[in-house]
Formats: structure tokens, C-alpha cells, sequence
């Protein structure tokens, strides 16, 4: 058996769908944070460096056709006072005349582009350390001989470094408590938010299974409302359902009732004439006759409540596609015999061609006939029933008209209820559940029954479907 999948709750979905943002946004916030103050302690670091190279090219001023450098001890001594924050320096002619200080400074690339009086600022590496080099142009010497001196003034990345990382935690601390703060409100929010999905939850966990009325929430937020009203919707139909079913039962009961009482009262009375000393065949055949309609009824009420329960909205329904003309004619033929029995006169106008709808054949089998059996059971001897199949433009129609009683107008609404009969009541022999199956299985395959009065007397019943 495969493991159940296990989902995360709608309190641990909300936490994530929020904080994860929330946590790529610090993120984010914190990388931007980081490279502003790694260039706010650039520009420091290289404005800095650019004053101590102007400095520097100060103290060296051309003389005659050398250069005079008015260096003191003093000066070198302030540059170089720091250990942890040491100024490196070169000066010399280029191209690679040294003149005064390290060596070792880091030479400018070779794509840098050279003007004068204008530093220009790059990374290296000295003696395994990392600096940051400011490289001045300046010009030197005379019209007739024009030379040029660069002053290279370079410093440690460590204390760019410390001042971007003071920078940074001085953005970032302040941001992470806000976003801690944030996630306790959101957590809080979450926690408020869902009080009314568990208020509902124990409205729905208190109640018993014979409970179906609907909940109260109207305090609740409207998506909680929409959900109450979602579920008492839900409820009212299986109320209405659940006492369908009852009336449904308690019907059947009254109406299976009564056979059975006669079948049980007329079989004690055929037992008494046949303990007589001479019991009276007449006697005895009308008892056995009445026997007889007892079984009969008893038996077609039980297969109605059967055609009944098939049709119910709830059982599956395979549907295919189904030549209504040929089933109507089927069903027709079988119908002869008991509409001769009866002297009645049943007849079939079926179109020529054959008409296609999606269907059930045993559940529309069951409503033709029920159509048929109908007409036949309350339409007197000598009257006259057909059945037509037509085609209606896009709809398949079939019609079943008698020039029996009929139906008042009053009432047909209420022949469709389970059971009713109304000035019906002891013309047949039906039991009042004909025209109920067949308006149920024509709503099962979105059909439509409709009744209208025949000129000048009787009844025509109309089912129509829809074409495939």
C-alpha cells in the first residue's frame, strides 16, 4: 500500500508563502547593503589616498633639469607611523625611472588611461597583502624637454574592509530585528486570521450526525462566511435528501402495505371456504382472482421502487450512444399484448430514420414503458394511445397520447410527485410512481417531461432530449 501523502498544514503554508519572501528580500537587502558600504568605504578610503598623492607630488618640484625633493624625515615618519594602517609610496618617471619610496608598489594596468593631474584608483597585492593603489600623472620639465612623474600612493584594504563591515552591521542589525519583528507579527496574523476556520472546524467536530442544521458564522470573515455557506448549502441537500429518503420509505411502507394486508386477508378467507363442508367454487375463484391483483400490484411496486432507486441522481450512469426510434418501437411491441388484453388500440409513429442521443438503454426502456403502462392502466377499453418519435431540431421528441381522462390542469404539477394519484385514485391499478421515474430519468440524461391536454379529450406526454 503506497504511503499517504503528507501535507503541510494551511498555518505551515501561509508561514512559509510569507517568510520565505520575506527572507529572500533580506537577503537581498543585506547583498545591497554590503556593496553600498563597500563603496561608500571606497570613496572614503580612495578620497584619502588621493589627497596623500597630491601631498606627496607637492614635495617633489622640478629644479633645472632635475627634480627636487623636499622630503623630511619628520613627514616620512607620519606616513609610516601606523603599522596596522601603513601608507605605501612610490614616485617615479616613467617609464620605470625610480625616484622615492617602496619599490614594490603595485604597477598601474596597462589599460588605464593616462591623463595628468587626475588619480586613478585600482587594486593589487603587495609584499601578500592587499591594498588600494591611487596612481597621479603630473607634468614635469620644460617645453624643450617634457617629461612626466607619477606619484603611486597605496594603503591596506583592511581598514576599507573594517569600515564596510561597521557600515554593514550597522544597515543589517537594525533590519534583522525588524524582520524578526515582522515574522512574530505575521505569525501573530496568521494565528488570528485562521481563529475562524477553527471556530468552524469545532462548530463541525460538536455536532451530531443527525444534525444538519446550518452553521452560524456570520461574524467571520467573507471567506470563511462564503465556506459556511458552501457547507450549509451542502447540508440543506442532504437534509433534503436524507427526508426524501424517509418520506420515500415511509411511502413505500403505506403502499406495500396495502397489497400485502389484502393478499393476507383473502387468503384467510379462501382458507375458510375451503374448510367448509362445501366450499362454493365462485367464492373460491373470485378469492384466488383477488389473490391474484394482489401478487400483481405487490410485484410492479417493487420493481417501481427498483427503477426508482436506479434512477436516483446519485447512482453511476453509463451512458452510450442510443437509437431512440428503435427503442421505442421495441418497447411498443411489447406493449401490445396488454393493451389487447384491455381493447385498447396502441399505435407507433416512429421516424424513418433512426435518432441518435447518449443514453442508458434499461433506465429509458424503463421510462418508455412506464409511459406506456400508464396510458394503458387508466385509459378505458375502446380508447386509442400512440406513441410518436420525432425529430424536433436538435432535439429528439417522444410523445405517448391517449383520449383516456386525462389530467386537470391543477394537478400536473403534483403527478410527478412519488406516490401521488389524485382524482386518479382507484381508475387504475398503478400506484402512483409512473410519472415519477420517468421525470427522474429524464433529468438523468438532461431531458425535459412536459403534459398537455389532447382535443378533444385525453392526455399527451412529452420527453425530449437533446440530439447527439
Amino acid at each position: 500500500m503506497a504511503r499517504a501523502r503528507r501535507t503541510l498544514s494551511l498555518r505551515r503554508q501561509l508561514l512559509i508563502w510569507l517568510l520565505l519572501p520575506q527572507l529572500v528580500l533580506w537577503l537581498t537587502a543585506a547583498a545591497i547593503a554590503y556593496s553600498v558600504a563597500l563603496r561608500y568605504a571606497n570613496e572614503v578610503i580612495d578620497r584619502s589616498l588621493a589627497g596623500s598623492s597630491r601631498a606627496l607630488a607637492r614635495l617633489v618640484k622640478p629644479l633645472g633639469e632635475g627634480l627636487y625633493i623636499d622630503f623630511p624625515r619628520a613627514a616620512r615618519e607620519v606616513l609610516e607611523e601606523d603599522p596596522s594602517d601603513r601608507l605605501y609610496y612610490m614616485v617615479s618617471t616613467p617609464p620605470g625611472e625610480f625616484i622615492l619610496g617602496e619599490k614594490d608598489v603595485p604597477a598601474t594596468p596597462r589599460k588605464l588611461q593616462r591623463a595628468f593631474n587626475q588619480p586613478y584608483f585600482y587594486d593589487g597585492v603587495l609584499r601578500g597583502k592587499a591594498v588600494r593603489v591611487a596612481a597621479l600623472y603630473l607634468p614635469i620639465g620644460n617645453a624643450n624637454r617634457p617629461q612626466s612623474m607619477l606619484v603611486q600612493v597605496a594603503k591596506s584594504t583592511a581598514l576599507r574592509t573594517e569600515l564596510a563591515r561597521d557600515i554593514f552591521i550597522d544597515i543589517v542589525l537594525p533590519l534583522s530585528l525588524l524582520m524578526l519583528l515582522t515574522s512574530v507579527l505575521v505569525w501573530a496574523g496568521i494565528s488570528r486570521g485562521l481563529s475562524p476556520l477553527r471556530h468552524l472546524r469545532r462548530l463541525v467536530e460538536n455536532r451530531s450526525s443527525r444534525d444538519l442544521a446550518p452553521l452560524e458564522v456570520e461574524d467571520a470573515p467573507a471567506e470563511v462566511r462564503t465556506l459556511a455557506r458552501a457547507i450549509n448549502s451542502l447540508l440543506g441537500e442532504v437534509n433534503a435528501q436524507v427526508a426524501g429518503q424517509r418520506r420515500f420509505i415511509a411511502d413505500a411502507a403505506h403502499q406495500l402495505r396495502t397489497p400485502l394486508a389484502g393478499l393476507k386477508s383473502q387468503t384467510e378467507l379462501a382458507r375458510v371456504e375451503l374448510s367448509l363442508a362445501q366450499p362454493d367454487p365462485a367464492a373460491l375463484t373470485q378469492r384466488l382472482s383477488q389473490i391474484e391483483t394482489s401478487v400483481a400490484r405487490s410485484i410492479r411496486l417493487v420493481n417501481q421502487l427498483l427503477a426508482l432507486a436506479r434512477a436516483e441522481p446519485d447512482a453511476p450512469l453509463p451512458l452510450a450512444p442510443l437509437d431512440l426510434a428503435r427503442l421505442a418501437r421495441e418497447v411498443t411491441m411489447e406493449a401490445v399484448p396488454r393493451a389487447l388484453a384491455k381493447h385498447i388500440d396502441l399505435g407507433l409513429d416512429a421516424a424513418p430514420d433512426s435518432l441518435l442521443i447518449s443514453g442508458h438503454e434499461a433506465l429509458l426502456r424503463e421510462m418508455l414503458g412506464n409511459l406506456i403502462d400508464n396510458a394503458i392502466q387508466y385509459c378505458p377499453a375502446g380508447s386509442e394511445i400512440g406513441v410518436r418519435v420525432l425529430d424536433g431540431g436538435g432535439q429528439a421528441l417522444i410523445e405517448v397520447a391517449d383520449n383516456g381522462p386525462g389530467i386537470p390542469p391543477e394537478e400536473r404539477e403534483r403527478v410527478f410527485e412519488r406516490f401521488y394519484r389524485g382524482r386518479m385514485e382507484g381508475q387504475g391499478k398503478g400506484c402512483g410512481l409512473g410519472l415519477a421515474i420517468v421525470q427522474e430519468i429524464a433529468r438523468r440524461h438532461h431531458g425535459e417531461v412536459s403534459l398537455a391536454e389532447r382535443q378533444p379529450q385525453g392526455l399527451v406526454v412529452t420527453v425530449r432530449f437533446q440530439l447527439t
